[in-house]
């Protein structure tokens, strides 16, 4: 009976699997229709709730979070129904087992969603109270004409005789700026208003975009398709409900009625302002304002602020005179004063003085005011070393008003245009760009955006200056900018010259050109349709007149399939397809021998476009797309003139050989996967061997595997990851480039420690190291190892089942000196093994250490040893040790239930910020002293229960940190895993600037 009852516990176990995947196979359509169903029920809650929606949201609310998200949800759930019902109607008979438990799978998420969809409170918030942040601002000029505007308008606003005020002026008088002024005074001064909201709205700016930009300041949605009057009813009701709030529009350029838009008028029912500023006199008078005029600056203001910007030399006395001179043709205009005097920074010479004299009173002679000054700031653009400055202000001049444009962006605009042509490397091209950016800068002809990413600078031109730009008559019969004007169609024919020369129409909503469109441009060179997202076709005429076509920017459409006459552009130096999911068919591009730059970055192609191996002139190719699974071998080899070739992230099979990529010589960037470990040494050699390798690198070894979306995120700089590699001593022994920055082992074997890996020996740069997963790593490091860590800035080991120390001594010796001297973050993570961290001499040797984290590791006991026996003198007195560490900043300790001690003696660390401590109930005592908190100390997280349960080595340490502590709940902590996060946030940054 045993054996009878063993055997059907075999036979059980065994059916059981085997019954669930017959019960999947045979159920497809039952699970389908019941799918359906289902998805009608969540379909139904999701229009019950928009329709909450729209009557709540008229009540000056903001869309709840949750709610947003659920929606976002359903939209996602909805989507990814039609594809399940293609793949059903496809009836593949092996894979029904499969596709059954997948809608078996989304029938239970569906139910989830609708069972979350029930809503009992309301859907939404109260509307966030408008920005008190500080704006930045240029320093007043014009001690008397300025500071006394700025009071007249503050005056104004205090009285309650007026409601609405405009300040008008010419342009670059300083309208702007004063405006700002007054909202920072507005914000640190005054209690008289609750809000002070402030709008940029700019020549082209249509009623639906105004409308926008309010809700948009005020933290609110607005309808998308509805029409203008629904919309400024909505807005009416959303500002209706506030009051004492100040709404200031800055650069408005027509007078419009405030009930269209949906601004209600400001009253003394309401107690708000309404201030505007303009370059046109006549729109303070229609719009009923208070009309305030912002003067030019007095000649003695003038001056003064021409020599602080253009530098104390020209005090000379061989100069002033001239200078005076040169300072006066410039009408006393603010923003003239500053263009010219800086393009005249650091000259002195009186014969350029003078020539630059004559040349601005030439440019200026017989004008009008505002063409007068149009022609001041068309002087400092002729004043410009080279045509090619000048042409890079006409790519800016391509975009939307008013836009951020990024410099990286422009560069690569300006290196497709030709622009920037004829540079050894890529990297000279970059240096080159930026350099004229910064001079454009300086000039004043572009303004530079602030930005916390330093490695996202942006820049930004006046619209005075893009007026400038578009006004120089030389060139404006030859320029066709319609860029953010919300177009829904292109413009007709009478706009398609044939003296076109570049056509900017970005930023619209152009979705469909009509079949018989073929304009006859045949001295068209660049063409930007990009940002076009609803753009869907474009009819294969529309390039048959346009042969000397050079840019072609598509990027950010719908564009399903490319027209065949593209094939046909032979002088095309740049084809744009980034961002261009739908796309899934493009053309042969063998006859495109000229084609620098093909982009195809997130693009839905599934194949290599036809003719790739022809393109011998490319310089830039992206193959970052998700669909795309093969790369025919030799496909790259004849391409020997890449600088920069992305192909990892297209596809988890996809992979290049490395003797074709080693065959690249010109190569800069490359980010990839390669076939083998035997691969990558391979290639690894030949750029050993002629001793040049690329500038930044983003390399995957070994096998494919299904990873996180965190884990896809490669970063910046000279990257090599390795994943279910043998590195091993052998023949096959990894070779690592000797530039490399960053290492990643995950899953890898062979190696007991990083000291294992010669090749390391050569890798003075290496600046970050994570080890994941890797079952043979029982140490970091060997004490006896001479490999060089100098560098290394983060360490992060994760998920070592066999991991016992963070380095291993042989006898009495140590870690060299300075080992560790620039590690400023460790993290250790998931390995169940290890018991003590760090030896108090490695300790010592931790000084820019800023982040330590540990989490998830049960055995650990010490954070820092206790003396030992082990230690062979290495000991601490327990009693008076204090270790200085200033920089750590951020200690972490989380699911550590044997941690007993973090350091026995005193840590003193005067830029400690936060301390996190999450499941350590074992851990009874803080290495700190009353003496010496930390002064930089902001929060202490934890338990209330553990932080009572804390024993203290002086009477009043525990009320000095008391004001820092903040209790943290349970079952907010419990599964927080901060490594994924740190991961998310930090290399999906670096992959897109590397894209």
């Amino acid at each position: 009976m045993e054996v009878l009852g063993s055997i059907l516990e075999i036979v059980r176990i065994i059916w059981d699997p085997i019954g669930k995947c017959f019960k999947y196979h045979r159920s497809v359509e039952k699970y389908m229709m019941i799918l359906h169903k289902k998805m009608e029920e969540l379909n139904s809650r999701r229009e019950d709730i928009e329709s909450r929606l729209n009557i709540e949201l008229h009540s000056g609310k903001t869309l709840k979070k949750e709610v947003k998200l659920w929606l976002d949800s359903v939209q996602k759930v909805t989507s990814e129904l039609h594809t399940i019902s293609q793949e059903v109607g496809e009836r593949k008979y092996l894979s029904r087992a499969h596709l059954g438990k997948k809608i078996s799978f989304k029938i239970q998420l569906v139910e989830e969603l609708h069972q979350k969809g029930a809503f009992g409170d309301r859907l939404v918030t109260d509307a966030p109270p408008g920005n008190k942040d500080i704006l930045p601002t240029t320093e007043l000029v014009g001690e008397t004409t300025v500071r006394s505007k700025i009071e007249e308008i503050w005056n104004c606003l205090m009285d309650d005789n007026y409601r609405k005020i405009g300040v008008y002026g010419m342009g670059g008088v300083g309208k702007t700026t004063m405006i700002k002024h007054i909202h920072n005074k507005l914000i640190k001064e005054t209690n008289k208003f609750d809000n002070v909201i402030l709008v940029s709205v700019s020549k082209s700016t249509s009623v639906t975009q105004l409308q926008d930009k309010v809700a948009h300041a005020l933290g609110v949605c607005m309808s998308e398709n509805e029409s203008e009057m629904i919309r400024a009813a909505e807005l009416f009701a959303m500002m209706g409900t506030m009051r004492k709030y100040i709404l200031i529009l800055d650069d408005v350029w027509e007078e419009f009625q405030l009930e269209d838009v949906g601004i209600p008028e400001p009253t003394a029912d309401n107690e708000s302002k309404f201030i505007l500023t303009t370059r046109l006199a006549d729109v303070c008078f229609r719009m009923g304002c208070k009309r305030i005029k912002a003067e030019l600056l007095t000649e003695e203001e003038a001056w003064t602020l021409f020599v602080e910007k253009a530098g104390c030399n020209i005090i000379s006395p061989h100069i002033k005179a001239i200078a005076k001179e040169v300072a006066r043709e410039c009408a006393c205009l603010p923003l003239a004063i500053v263009t010219i005097a800086r393009s005249m920074k650091g000259v002195t010479e009186s014969c350029e003085w003078r020539n630059a004299l004559e040349e601005l009173r030439d440019s200026t002679r017989g004008h009008h005011d505002m063409r007068r000054v149009l022609e001041q700031l068309k002087f400092s653009y002729n004043h410009l070393d080279d045509e090619k400055h000048r042409h890079c202000l006409l790519y800016c001049a391509l975009y939307p008003e008013d836009l951020d444009i990024g410099r990286k962006e422009l560069i690569e605009r300006l290196i497709a245009g030709g622009v920037i042509d004829g540079m050894s490397s890529r990297q000279a091209a970059f240096d080159k760009g930026h350099a004229m950016l910064n001079k454009l800068e300086k000039a004043c002809l572009l303004e530079c955006v602030t930005d916390k990413n330093e490695n996202n600078k942006r820049v930004k031109m006046h619209d005075l200056i893009r007026d400038m730009v578009h006004h120089v008559t030389d060139i404006s019969s030859h320029l066709m900018v319609k860029a953010g004007l919300h177009l829904r169609e292109i413009p007709n024919e009478t706009y398609w010259t044939e003296d076109l020369e570049m056509v900017s129409l970005m930023h619209n909503y152009i979705s469909e050109i009509p079949s018989n469109a073929s304009p006859m441009c045949p001295r068209l060179s660049t063409l930007l349709l990009s940002s076009n997202h609803c753009l869907r076709r474009i009819p294969d005429p529309f390039f048959l007149h346009m042969g000397t076509l050079q840019v072609l920017d598509l990027s950010d459409t719908s564009i399903e399939v490319l027209p065949n006459s593209i094939s046909k552009l032979e002088k095309l130096t740049a084809l744009l397809l980034r961002r261009c999911a739908r796309l899934r068919c493009v053309p042969p591009l063998d006859k495109l021998i000229f084609l620098r730059k093909l982009d195809l970055c997130h693009a839905g192609i599934k194949e290599i476009p036809q003719g790739l191996e022809m393109l011998v002139s490319l310089r830039y190719l992206n193959l970052y797309t998700p669909h795309l699974e093969f790369l025919p071998c030799g496909s790259l080899s004849k391409l020997l003139n890449l600088q920069v070739l992305i192909t990892y992230g297209a596809s988890k099979t996809l992979k290049v050989k490395g003797e074709e990529v080693a065959g690249l010589k010109k190569l800069e960037m490359f980010s990839g996967q390669f076939y083998s470990m035997q691969d990558f040494n391979r290639y690894v050699h030949s750029i050993s061997t002629r001793g040049r390798e690329p500038h930044m690198y983003s390399i995957r070894v070994g096998e494919s595997h299904a990873v996180t979306v965190e884990e896809e995120q490669e970063s910046f700089g000279k990257h090599v990851k390795l994943v279910k590699c043998f590195i091993g001593r052998g023949h096959d022994e990894l070779c690592l480039p000797n530039g490399i920055q960053t290492l990643d082992m995950y899953d890898c074997h062979g190696v007991a420690s990083l000291c294992e890996i010669s090749s390391l020996n050569n890798a003075t740069d290496l600046r970050s190291c994570e080890i994941t997963k890797c079952a043979d790593v029982k140490c970091a490091f060997q004490a006896s190892s001479s490999i060089p860590l100098q560098s290394l800035e983060s360490l992060r080991l994760i998920d070592l089942l066999n991991f016992v120390s963070l380095s291993y001594k042989v006898g009495a010796v140590t870690l060299p000196d300075g080992t560790f001297r620039n590690l400023k973050s460790f993290l250790i993570s998931r390995c169940p093994n290890i018991i003590r961290l760090f030896t108090p001499s490695l300790l010592l040797q931790l000084h820019n250490l800023s982040v330590l984290e540990v989490s998830f590791c049960p055995e650990m006991e010490e954070i820092v040893a206790k003396e030992h026996e082990e230690d062979h003198g290495e000991s601490i007195n327990e009693d008076t040790a204090t270790t200085n560490h200033p920089m750590l900043r951020h200690l972490f300790f989380c699911e550590l239930p044997k941690l007993k001690s973090i350091y026995v003696g005193i840590l003193r660390c005067e830029s400690l910020q936060v301390i996190e401590i999450y499941g350590c109930p074992r851990l009874n005592r803080l290495p700190f002293s009353l003496y010496l908190v930390p002064s930089n100390l902001e929060k202490i997280s934890a338990t209330e229960e553990w932080w009572e349960s804390l024993e203290w080595d002086q009477p009043n340490a525990k009320s000095a940190f008391q004001p820092f502590f903040k209790n943290c709940l349970p079952h907010r902590i419990r599964f927080r895993n901060r490594y994924h996060f740190l991961s998310i946030s930090i290399t999906k940054t670096k992959l897109m600037m590397f894209l």
